[in-house]
């Protein structure tokens, strides 16, 4: 079994109940169990900031999965949810995001697969959520998390409820 860190997002339609569902869905991935999940946060539209704003979330899974296939099961379940990836838009509204943050200790640089994500530690919208529930985890080549979230601006991010 492998820990892998997952990140959430949605900002269209309803946004909390789909990221609500959708931590419940990791659950029912082949060979994963879902461990742990942060609460649910408003975050500001990131990169493209002309589009509602999002909620985001990070999710703990532990699984028997490789990395490449627990990133397709999650490429699927963001499909059940309704997300439709144009290359043409980046940064874009979406239905459902997910993220494979980290996978284990693993570093892997794969076409289709970095681990740990390549933004991760530049993000705000992930490292709050991921600050709450594993604060001293490690990011490897940047440090804990926890060192990570006060480098970053996280005004605008709020828990929801």
């Amino acid at each position: 079994m492998s820990l892998a860190w997952i990140g959430l997002g949605a900002n269209l339609g309803d946004a909390v109940t789909t990221v609500r569902t959708a931590i419940a869905a990791l659950d029912g991935l082949p060979g994963t169990q879902l461990r742990q999940a942060s609460r649910l946060y408003a975050t500001p539209a990131w990169g493209n900031e002309d589009q509602p704003p999002f909620v985001n979330a990070v999710a703990a899974v532990e699984t028997t999965l490789a990395a490449g296939d627990l990133l397709q099961a999650m490429l699927a379940l963001e499909q059940q949810f309704g997300r439709v990836r144009d290359p043409a838009v980046h940064w874009g509204p979406r239905a459902l995001d997910l993220d494979l943050l980290l996978y284990g200790e693993q570093v892997l640089d794969e076409p289709g697969l970095q681990v740990p994500h390549p933004y991760l530690h530049e993000r705000a919208f992930v490292l709050v959520p991921l600050a709450e529930i594993a604060p001293d985890l490690a990011i490897p080549g940047h440090g804990r998390v926890q060192d990570a979230v006060v480098r970053v601006d996280a005004c605008g991010i709020a828990p929801i409820g």
